[in-house]
């Protein structure tokens, strides 16, 4: 099929990108490059393949899990079905991180799923080492796959913890970076569908969606707290912190939505 059917078959299967997704998935299989898939639109591809990988997307599989990888801030990270795939508005916590965070100090990654939040700090600031957490041995295991990718297996360790329950199984350091879940358990069944496709122990944040917000506050005092939020989770975050004597900030994704809180002490 060519690209213009490719991108025809997926927009009537509802795909919500469909050019982007036919772009890439061509890419994937035959290696073209953009330039030359514009250059030559009436070419046709033809693999098993490449059908295969479109009836997966037709029944709103994940692109990223049919790739195996995905871009995120520069750098490609392998995913799986073990942890959430990486997304856009999770830059914003690296950039923020990579910009402000003291020369030389070791920072947290608490739920690290892909690893991509502290890769791409680590990536970025050379003078960082990290710990990460995760209470997913699958997701822990494809962020070390990550993590040697990168060659920055030396600079971070990995844990295996349940956040909300166990102690942690090293010293707390004084800065944490966290996108946690915080989807309200009754709103997942609700979401788009590719999302059937990802953990619910990466989206669900109990009743409220505040639940890992809350718990992290009450347990953890470190300096500087990083944490991605709900559009709508601004004020209950922010509430949540000062409680405990922080001061915050915030900035907005590119869709303009409360997407990041630091807080401080």
């Amino acid at each position: 099929m060519t690209l213009k059917e490719l991108e025809e078959k997926l927009a009537l299967g509802g795909i919500p990108d469909p050019k982007t997704d036919a772009r890439l998935l061509l890419m994937r299989f035959f290696g073209v490059s953009p330039a030359m898939l514009y250059a030559e639109r009436d070419k046709s591809y033809e693999s098993d393949a490449l059908e295969a990988a479109v009836q997966r997307r037709l029944r709103r599989e994940p692109l990223q899990h049919i790739l195996g990888e995905v871009c995120f801030y520069g750098e490609r990270y392998f995913v799986s079905r073990d942890c959430l795939s990486p997304r856009g508005d999770t830059e914003l916590l690296v950039e923020d991180a990579c910009r402000t965070l003291p020369e030389g100090v070791v920072f947290a990654d608490f739920c690290t799923g892909s690893g991509c939040i502290a890769l791409s700090v680590l990536a970025h600031r050379p003078d960082l080492t990290a710990v990460a957490v995760d209470i997913s041995e699958g997701a822990l295991a494809l962020a070390k796959k990550n993590a040697e990718a990168l060659g920055l297996s030396s600079r971070i360790r990995f844990f295996k913890s349940d956040l909300l329950r166990d102690e942690l199984p090293f010293h707390t350091p004084d800065f944490i970076l966290s996108n946690p879940p915080y989807i309200q358990t009754d709103v997942i069944d609700t979401l788009a569908p590719e999302l059937a496709y990802e953990p619910k122990i990466a989206l669900d944040g109990g009743h409220d969606g505040l639940v890992f917000y809350r718990t992290m506050l009450d347990r953890l005092s470190p300096v500087r707290f990083y944490f991605e939020i709900g559009y709508d989770q601004r004020e209950a975050v922010l509430a949540l912190g000062e409680a405990k004597g922080y001061t915050a900030r915030c900035a907005r994704d590119a869709g303009g939505h409360d997407r990041l809180v630091v807080f401080e002490k």
